[in-house]
């Protein structure tokens, strides 16, 4: 019960902050006015929150946390290409899933530098994540061989060229559509393991 009220306040100042944000931009929201718009106080804010931007990015950290999880169940059979595009699949999924809440937050994130490098640093966890995963799957050494670096590392530039391009244009853009396009420009690169 407890643990249920506590993720309802988190929602409650998430969607406030997200609101705020979204109208007025980011640099002139306070935390006072987050935490009035939530019905919480300062103190309260900060039990949940360390930042205003950590509001924000938690929405995308929660999506990349699982990204491992999923390069982990796929088939062991399977092309690195076709399992890292699944992993990306199943994050823009999430997104596509909240697309309205979800274009407001990247929008948000990539038009904002402090934002934006939040959500770098989180990329950077997500890529030392599906490198561990990748090397473990091919039977690569993480400290010598280069591969499961820079595979992870193409995986979330497509990632972000997505997000980029899905954002760009308002959500028009089927992302679907564009993590096939991303994975088909670097799928015989992520192929060509060794």
């Amino acid at each position: 019960m407890a643990q249920r009220k506590r993720q309802l306040v988190a929602n409650e100042l998430s969607e406030a902050a997200l609101q705020l944000l979204a109208l007025k931009g980011f640099d002139t929201v306070t935390i006072d006015e987050i935490a009035a718009t939530a019905g919480v106080s300062k103190r309260t804010f900060f039990r949940y929150f360390a930042s205003k931007e950590d509001v924000v990015v938690q929405f995308l950290a929660d999506m990349g946390t699982g990204m491992r999880a999923v390069l982990a169940s796929r088939p062991i059979e399977e092309q690195p290409s076709a399992s890292l595009q699944h992993t990306v699949w199943v994050s823009m999924a999430a997104c596509a899933d909240h697309s309205d809440r979800a274009l407001r937050v990247v929008q948000l994130i990539l038009r904002t530098p402090a934002l934006r490098a939040r959500f770098l640093e989180r990329q950077d966890q997500w890529r030392d994540d599906l490198a561990a995963e990748l090397a473990q799957r091919l039977g690569l050494d993480p400290d010598t061989d280069l591969y499961p670096q820079l595979a992870a590392g193409m995986a979330l530039t497509a990632f972000d060229a997505v997000l980029q391009r899905w954002s760009g244009s308002d959500g028009a853009e089927d992302p679907a559509e564009l993590t096939d396009r991303a994975f088909a420009t670097i799928a015989p690169a992520l192929d060509s393991v060794e």
